[in-house]
């Protein structure tokens, strides 16, 4: 009989799936599904007792004959054969495990009268190779995909290394596309995301290799298999069982000359030899306003949502109009493919503004994954999740209570409001460093000081669980205080710094500090606590011309004093002195003339002198711009008086300023005789 058909008795068919044991060959919907001969040996002897329980020591005894083997060895089979039917996924269930005593087979079995398809043996192939294609077109990673095969020229092991859902998986398939027609025995690949147990590592390699294993330690037989050969492995999703790869990886490379493998993990291997490719985020604008269709579609993220998009909407097209709430989509998804293709599945629902006003709850919004991902990448909760749950228990901790930051923070920082409890110094220096590692932090050690951040999705998954934990309050005030001590501490060097050394040292805060107030302000924050932290940070508002943002905040400082505690009559002060600064910009108004006029009043009710002359200067201000020369000069006159009782020099020079700029203006607006007016 000719290897390529089979007899019409040989089909045994169940769901989308025939199988021809004599033949060795499964097809779903007609094609080929690739399986190990074990796992297929173990499948047809299931289907050939639909609905009976097999006994473990059955199944042994039929895959491995006279041989002795390990039950893991059976486990890893059982796993790859489940993946292969989709087994649990759309509600599909073929394989059950009864504890204690075997597998059964749950399906409906058929066996149709009718010809299987022509089809080439799996064997008849030049290269053997078990590296499954790309489903999609690859976006934006051209360059990266030449940068890793150049690196797997130089280095047998190469790892691309990025947080859950960046594209680590597509990128080693399209890398491994490329090479595996150049290895004399082509390539295979391992996906061990299901594989919880460090022992089954090397059988999940020996299974895609068809390697027998006799013994507790498969990589001896690995070795000798692989002897001679020259291959390409690529190793799946380590991240949780990071120990064992790197051990069976540096014993395979030690042991086999013509081996090369690339590995994808949210963390290096740190193994000898080993070469690190960070995945970065898909290009995206750093700025969306004005952006035209044209030019965002130069974007790797934008042609990215807007395919997938195009995929379930077919008469979808990029606008004018669109396109800058699209850029700001894939922004706030980090640049993030999985996010993104997750993002652009609801659009059918919620179009395109729908879903860029509901990303603020990210994690319900975007749960709509290809049905034939991975579990991990099902929704955007679950992928985090999946990073999240292998972490050891003290980085998990740091992590979410790094989420209370909102862009970058330093060493300092994160160790003034991380470390309490049982979570010390220490932990926080070296967890932070895991954390980089691991894909979950980012790092910037170009600057003077190193500095870190969360990507925002991360952020917002740390705090959720920083809610769920119910740690979020005590994070937040730890958070307020130590940005209030910051500022303060940064408004009393001010005078010793130039402009340009204080705003590098202390802009990079801002994001924080606006947090910081946000929650001070909210129903659950602290006011009294925020109206000092509003005084203390107006400084970085002026520092960076942001007048607008410092009224608003100010007046809302202004407005939690009236309702409830407060710091008295100074801190009321302080807090309008701020505002009629920021009122500069608007111009000469009644409401700058009141607000000053406040400051004088208190000032003088406390006897703070300068305080005294900051109003003086305001409402000499307010009159000279709005021309009311002869109350400038008279505010002018009091101002020297008053300075002259400091005795600091800087005080009498700007008197004397004031006085001499109120007479210039006098002159220039038609009184001739300005020697006439008294000084």
């Amino acid at each position: 009989m000719s290897p390529a058909c089979h007899p019409v008795d040989d089909a045994i068919a169940f769901g989308p799936f025939h199988l021809f044991p004599e033949q060795q060959l499964l097809l779903e919907a007609g094609k080929p599904v690739r399986l190990g001969s074990r796992a297929l040996e173990i499948l047809v002897a299931l289907v050939e007792r639909p609905g009976e329980i097999v006994s473990k020591m059955e199944l042994v005894a039929r895959v491995w004959p006279n041989t002795i083997v390990v039950e893991g060895n059976l486990k890893v089979h059982i796993a790859a054969l489940r993946k292969a039917l989709g087994d649990g996924r759309d509600g599909n269930q073929y394989l059950v495990n009864v504890p204690g005593r075997g597998y059964k087979f749950v399906a409906p079995v058929v066996h149709p009268k009718r010809p299987a398809p022509l089809l080439p043996m799996l064997g008849a192939y030049p290269h053997t190779c078990h590296i499954p294609s790309p489903l999609t077109r690859i976006l934006g990673r051209k360059d990266i995909v030449e940068t890793i095969i150049n690196k797997l020229s130089e280095s047998r092991i190469v790892t691309i290394v990025g947080p859950g859902g960046i594209g680590k998986t597509t990128v080693a398939l399209a890398v491994a596309a490329k090479l595996v027609a150049s290895k004399k025995d082509g390539g295979g690949f391992v996906d061990l995301a299901p594989f919880a147990d460090h022992l089954l590592v090397p059988s999940a390699l020996a299974t895609m290799l068809g390697v027998a294993v006799r013994s507790d330690n498969p990589i001896p037989s690995l070795i000798a298999f692989l002897a001679g050969k020259q291959m390409l492995i690529v190793l799946d999703s380590c991240e949780h069982v990071i120990a064992a790869v790197a051990v069976m990886a540096s014993e395979l490379l030690e042991g086999i000359a013509g081996l090369h493998i690339l590995a994808t993990s949210r963390e290096p291997l740190r193994v000898a030899g080993e070469s690190v490719q960070r995945l970065p985020p898909l290009k995206t604008p750093a700025s969306s306003d004005g952006l035209t269709a044209a030019e965002a579609l130069t974007f790797p993220s934008i042609q990215l949502f807007v395919e997938r998009t195009s995929e379930r909407i077919g008469a979808f097209r990029l606008t004018d109009m669109d396109a800058p709430l699209i850029a700001d989509i894939c922004r706030k998804l980090d640049g993030n493919p999985l996010a993104i293709e997750l993002a652009a599945a609801r659009v059918d629902a919620f179009g395109i503004r729908g879903v860029a006003t509901q990303l603020n709850d990210r994690f319900r919004l975007l749960t709509s994954g290809w049905r034939n991902a991975p579990p991990r990448h099902q929704t955007l909760m679950v992928t985090l999740d999946w990073s999240y749950d292998f972490l050891p228990e003290i980085e998990r901790v740091i992590l979410r209570r790094l989420g209370i930051f909102v862009g970058y923070f330093d060493l300092e920082a994160a160790s003034k409001v991380a470390a309490s409890g049982a979570v010390t110094l220490w932990d926080i220096l070296s967890g932070v460093a895991n954390l980089v590692d691991k894909s979950l932090v980012s790092a910037d050690v170009g600057s003077t000081v190193a500095r870190y951040r969360l990507l925002d999705t991360t952020a917002a998954y740390a705090r959720k669980q920083l809610v769920d934990h119910g740690e979020f309050e005590q994070l937040a005030r730890s958070h307020v205080e130590y940005y209030l001590g910051l500022l303060e501490r940064a408004d009393a060097l001010a005078t010793l710094q130039r402009d340009e050394d204080w705003s590098i040292a202390y802009g990079d805060h801002i994001d924080n500090v606006r947090a910081a107030l946000d929650w001070a302000f909210s129903l659950s924050g602290d006011p009294v606590i925020g109206v000092s932290l509003t005084i203390a940070a107006v400084s970085l508002w002026l520092q960076f011309s942001l007048m607008s943002e410092c009224r608003r905040r100010v007046n809302l400082a202004l407005e939690s004093m009236k309702c409830g505690p407060n710091g008295g009559r100074r801190q009321e002060m302080q807090l309008l002195n701020a505002l009629g600064v920021a009122l500069y910009s608007v111009g000469p108004s009644p409401e700058s003339r009141t607000v000053w006029t406040k400051v004088l009043e208190i000032a003088e009710e406390l006897g703070d002198i300068d305080y005294q002359l900051r109003a003086l200067w305001g409402l000499w201000f307010v009159c000279v711009t709005g021309s009311n020369h002869r109350s400038g000069l008279s505010l002018a006159k009091q101002f020297s008086i008053l300075a002259a009782k400091t005795t600091d020099p800087l005080a009498l020079f700007i008197g004397e300023r004031l006085i001499g700029t109120s007479l210039y203006f006098w002159a220039s607006n038609g009184v001739h005789d300005a020697t006439s007016i008294s000084c």
